[in-house]
C-alpha cells in the first residue's frame, strides 16, 4: 500500500503510516542505496512536528543504521528546505523528510530528496515501489538508535546557522534595515518560526508571531496557508497596522500571504509579484516555470521581458527539472511553493517569505500597489478552484469519462486545444482555461479554471462541474 505521489508518502497515522511500513519503505531506500555503492556517503534524515515525526525518523535511521548506510541525523525539528539544503551541502546522494506537509492532522508521511537536495524524480519513486514489493518482512534489517549512534552510522547533524546565513546572502539586508517592517507570522503550529524569526529579527524587522506552541492538531485547522486557515491573521495586519502577514504550512516549503489591508494575496500573485520584481526592479533576466494548475499570467510577464514561460505537470519534482534545463530563473505552483535559480532545487517557504520582505523595502511599494501594476500592464486574472471527494466507484468513472473517453461539456466558448499530460486541460481561445486533476496527496478531484473575471471563472467551473455530477 506504499504508493508516491506528487510530494513523496503519504498516508492515515495507524492505517497504512505505521511503523511496519516506515521500515519497509527505508529498507527498500536502502537496499537501492547500497546496490548503488553509496552507503557511505549517507543519507540526511530530518522530521517535522507532526504526531510520530519525530519517532519515524529515529525508525528511518534505525533501518538504514541496520543495513550499514550512513546517516545524518538532524536532532531538532526541521523545516523540510532545511533538509533538502542540508542534503545539497552535504552531498549525500538521498534524503528523507518526516512529514505530510499541509495535510490534516491525521496524516504522515515521508518525502525523499536525491543528489543536490532536489524532490525524488518519478523514476525514483517507481524504483522504490518496486523494490518494496520484492522484499518480505524478514528482509528488514534495524538496528537501536543509540547502537547507531555509538558505532557511527547515526551521526547527529545541524546545519541551521549555514542555511540562515545563505538566505540571508541571498537578500538585500540593508534594505530591509532601513524600511523597518512591521510584520506577522502565523507558522500554523508547523517548524517556520525559529528560520523566520532569526532572518526577520537580524534585519531589524518589528515581529509578532501566532501559532507557534507545539500542536499535533494544528489547532484543529489544515496546517495549509490559503484565505480561510490564514483569516485570524488577515484581521490582525489590519487591526494592528502591519505592513505584510506571513503564514507557512506545516512543514514550511509553502507560504501564504496578507497585504496590508488584509487581503489574501494568492499564491499565483506571490508568483507574478515576485518575477515581475526580479525582472524589472533588479533588472535579472530568465525564464520562469509553472504547472498545469498556475496562473497564465506569468506567460503575459515573461513575453513582455523577452522570456518564455514553462509548464509542466503538478509536482515540484517537473519544475526543479525545468529549472535546471532551462536555467529559468523562478519556478512556482499556485499552492504556494516557489524556488528562484541559485538556491535549493525545491520549494522554500522560507526564502520566498524573505524575498517578498526584501521587495517591499526595496521598492517602496504596498504589495497591492505592484499587484495593480502588474495587471495594468499584462491584464487581470481570475481563478476559481474545487476539490472534490469521492469513492472508489465514483473515481473509476471519474477517470473513465475524463482520460478514456476524452467527455467534455459545452462551455459556450472556442476552444483552442486540449491536453492530457496531467489531467485533462481546456485551454479557450480567449485565454481562459479549465483542467481536472485527481491530487497525487490526497483523495481528491480538483478542478482549477482561470478567466479575465471571476464570474466568468466561476460560471466555466460549475459547467464541468454539473458536467461530471458534482
Amino acid at each position: 500500500m506504499i504508493q508516491f505521489g506528487t510530494g513523496g508518502w503519504r498516508a492515515l497515522i495507524g492505517e497504512d503510516f505505521t511503523k511496519q511500513n516506515v521500515q519497509w519503505l527505508t529498507q527498500a531506500v536502502a537496499s537501492i542505496i547500497q546496490t548503488r555503492g553509496q552507503a557511505a556517503q549517507g543519507v540526511v534524515v530530518g522530521f517535522d512536528r507532526r504526531f510520530l515525526s519525530d519517532k519515524a525518523a529515529r525508525w528511518v535511521a534505525e533501518t538504514l543504521a541496520g543495513n550499514g548506510v550512513r546517516v545524518f541525523f538532524m536532532e531538532r525539528i526541521a523545516p523540510t528546505p532545511l533538509v533538502m539544503y542540508t542534503v545539497k551541502q552535504l552531498g549525500a546522494p538521498f534524503g528523507a523528510a518526516v512529514t505530510a506537509s499541509h495535510n490534516p492532522a491525521d496524516y504522515n508521511g515521508i518525502k525523499l530528496f536525491t543528489a543536490g537536495g532536489r524532490d525524488a524524480t518519478e523514476e525514483i519513486t517507481a524504483l522504490v515501489e518496486e523494490e518494496i514489493a520484492r522484499i518480505s518482512p524478514q528482509d528488514i534489517r534495524s538496528i537501536p538508535f543509540d547502537a547507531g549512534l555509538r558505532n557511527g552510522l547515526i551521526q547527529p547533524v545541524d546545519l541551521f546557522n549555514e542555511y540562515i546565513d545563505t538566505i540571508l546572502g541571498m537578500i538585500d539586508t540593508q534594505a530591509i534595515r532601513e524600511r523597518k517592517l512591521k510584520v506577522i507570522l502565523d507558522p500554523m503550529y508547523g517548524v517556520s518560526k525559529t528560520s523566520l524569526q532569526t532572518i526577520l529579527i537580524t534585519t531589524r524587522c518589528e515581529l509578532e508571531i501566532i501559532h507557534d506552541r507545539h500542536d499535533t492538531l494544528f489547532g484543529g485547522r489544515l496546517p495549509s496557508p490559503n484565505a480561510i486557515t490564514l483569516q485570524h491573521m488577515q484581521n490582525m495586519v489590519v487591526e494592528r497596522g502591519y505592513d505584510i502577514g506571513i503564514g507557512t504550512d506545516g512543514d514550511a516549503d509553502r507560504l501564504g500571504i496578507s497585504d496590508e489591508r488584509g487581503n489574501f494575496i494568492h499564491p499565483n500573485d506571490i508568483l507574478a509579484i515576485l518575477y515581475y520584481y526580479l525582472m524589472k526592479y533588479k533588472g535579472w533576466r530568465g525564464d520562469v516555470v509553472r504547472n498545469v494548475a498556475t496562473t497564465h499570467l506569468l506567460d503575459r510577464i515573461a513575453e513582455g521581458f523577452g522570456q518564455h514561460c514553462h509548464e509542466v505537470p503538478v509536482g515540484f519534482k517537473h519544475i526543479s527539472a525545468k529549472m535546471e534545463e532551462t536555467d529559468a530563473l523562478i519556478g512556482g505552483e499556485s499552492s504556494g511553493g516557489l524556488t528562484i535559480r541559485g538556491h535549493i532545487k525545491g520549494k522554500d517557504g522560507v526564502f520566498a517569505a524573505s524575498l517578498l520582505i526584501e521587495l517591499l523595502c526595496v521598492t517602496g511599494k504596498h504589495l497591492s500597489d505592484l499587484l495593480d501594476e502588474i495587471h495594468r500592464q499584462y491584464g487581470n486574472y481570475a481563478m476559481v478552484e474545487g476539490n472534490y471527494a469521492f469513492s472508489q466507484d465514483v473515481k473509476e468513472s471519474l477517470h473513465d469519462r475524463l482520460f478514456i473517453r476524452r467527455e467534455y461539456p459545452r462551455f459556450g466558448q472556442k476552444i483552442a486545444q486540449m491536453r492530457f499530460e496531467d489531467g485533462m486541460k481546456v485551454y479557450f481561445a480567449n485565454g481562459g482555461w479549465i483542467i481536472c486533476r485527481f491530487s497525487g496527496t490526497e483523495p481528491l478531484l480538483r478542478i482549477f479554471c482561470e478567466m479575465e473575471d471571476k464570474a466568468h471563472a466561476e460560471k466555466t467551473l460549475r459547467t464541468m462541474t454539473s458536467f461530471l455530477g458534482l
